[in-house]
């Protein structure tokens, strides 16, 4: 095919249509991509510095996320220090309760309390991660923050250990002693027995002030003496002592017999009927080789309504009093005449921390206390046993005591959870501080990864208002070629109308 001539006015026109539509294109992709700069064909110098400054805001972004994830970790150990520091000032205010009371079975409970909240901090403690980092579990848990390219910058926080609290590096609390109780016992046994004090002369009882050589069933010369024993052992080994008869008085005697452990005498002057009470068997004589007059048989209590007065332990008026090893009084009862086994057993029982049993087969009354305990009398014969006073009563030695016993152990506790108090709040501050770094260290890498976007933009990022206004001129060029084309064309048509 022959080339086709076109005229010159037309070849214009034509190539200026062909720039135009290349012109139209680069601009149609500027505003597609919004870059004047795509590739290095386009300025190899802006697309290079644009892309230096963009890598590097990309490993900035990077290390932001670290930092977030830095961030999260440092809460979740501040979080954690808060709540520890929580439960410390808890357990401060139960040594303080502690200190406020002497009773030893409530020092006991504060101690169990004081104990438990410290298994709770270990807990706080070792719960307080994130990811898998915990800044309040110790060795292998350092955080190290980076906030360079390069790492030249960067934050190392380390850990501390609060999952154990007895570490003199963490907290330095100790589980304190809960104690261990103990047991006693002691029987419960006695008799009585009543002897009528007759006068010889034929008239009536004798009393108090009457003298022991005018009753019919004393009667004895100068010199013969009145003597208490067992009936099991000789007579020197339990007397009260030698009463001459004549010139003794029936009061004489009565303090006589009340002078010996475990024994107690009775006169009712309104019948002479003189009642002796004792814990062991008993009998009382004139002389040491003289027949008994009066005697008891002395026997284990078999029931819980027995009263205890029948017992040389026991008097009416008698006051017992419960208490433990601070001298702290839990409790008392004064014994009356109807005051039975079962009234001793509950009122030991209505105590907490104490339980007392009776076993009727043996007589025998058990008590266990969870700390040292002392059930004691104002009466001298309380709990004699072959005529033996026991004036200091009956007592439960606990096997160990708690770690709040005494007032010299709280305040010792106190002080060491005072100085852990104020580690503590020492290590929420350098927490804060380095929860303040990473976050302004945060905001300052957010705004410059703006600043090298923003500078990139500046070398690559295309201007749509300039390039819409090129896009709308270059569109009007084409317009304007297409008519002149179109004129040109016309004034070839203009030769054919000559044939």
């Amino acid at each position: 095919m022959q080339d086709i001539t076109l005229s010159a006015a037309v070849r214009q026109n034509l190539l200026t249509l062909q720039s135009t539509a290349d012109m139209m294109s680069g601009v149609q992709n500027k505003l597609a991509t919004g870059l004047k700069v795509n590739s290095a064909l386009d300025n190899p110098n802006s697309f290079f510095t644009a892309s230096g400054l963009n890598s590097r805001a990309s490993d900035l972004g990077n290390l932001l996320d670290d930092m977030g994830q830095s961030l999260q970790t440092i809460k979740a150990a501040d979080k954690g220090i808060q709540t520890v520091t929580d439960l410390v000032e808890a357990a401060k205010a139960k040594a303080n309760q502690a200190l406020q009371t002497q009773s030893q079975y409530e020092r006991k409970t504060f101690a169990e309390q004081y104990n438990d909240l410290l298994e709770q901090i270990e807990d706080v403690a070792k719960d307080s991660s994130y990811k898998g980092k915990n800044l309040l579990a110790g060795d292998g848990n350092d955080l190290t923050t980076i906030f360079n390219e390069d790492a030249t910058s960067k934050l190392k926080i380390e850990a501390v250990d609060y999952t154990d609290t007895s570490l003199s590096t963490g907290l330095n609390l100790s589980d304190l002693a809960e104690g261990q109780g103990g047991a006693t016992s002691f029987t419960l046994q006695g008799g009585k027995t009543t002897i009528t004090l007759e006068s010889s002369t034929g008239g009536p009882s004798l009393n108090s002030s009457s003298t022991l050589s005018d009753s019919t069933l004393i009667s004895a010369s100068a010199g013969i003496a009145i003597t208490a024993f067992d009936t099991t052992a000789t007579a020197a080994a339990i007397t009260g002592g030698t009463l001459a008869v004549p010139g003794a008085t029936v009061q004489d005697l009565i303090d006589n017999l009340n002078g010996i452990a475990g024994v107690r005498a009775e006169f009712d002057e309104t019948n002479g009927a003189l009642t002796i009470y004792s814990d062991e068997d008993f009998a009382i004589s004139t002389g040491t080789a003289g027949a008994a007059f009066g005697s008891v048989d002395a026997t284990a209590f078999a029931q819980d309504t027995q009263v205890l007065v029948d017992s040389g332990s026991f008097a009416v008026g008698d006051t017992l009093s419960l208490t433990d090893g601070n001298d702290f009084e839990l409790g008392s009862l004064e014994i009356d005449e109807n005051t039975t086994v079962d009234d001793l057993e509950n009122f030991v029982n209505d105590f907490n921390g104490v339980s007392a049993s009776f076993d009727t087969s043996s007589g025998l009354l058990s008590i266990q206390s969870e700390t040292d305990l002392s059930l004691t009398s104002d009466n001298a014969d309380f709990a004699a046993s072959s005529f033996t006073a026991n004036t200091t009563g009956v007592a439960v030695a606990a096997l160990s005591d708690s770690g709040f016993a005494t007032d010299t152990d709280i305040n010792r506790v106190v002080d060491r959870l005072n100085n852990a108090l104020s580690n503590l709040r020492s290590q929420a501050s350098e927490f804060g501080t380095n929860l303040s770094t990473v976050e302004i260290r945060q905001d300052y890498t957010k705004t410059m990864i703006n600043t090298l976007q923003e500078g990139a933009g500046l070398l690559t990022l295309a201007d749509t208002n300039e390039e819409g206004a090129n896009l709308l001129a270059l569109q009007t060029r084409q317009q304007l070629a297409s008519t002149s084309l179109s004129f040109a064309s016309q004034a070839d048509q203009t030769v054919l109308s000559l044939f």
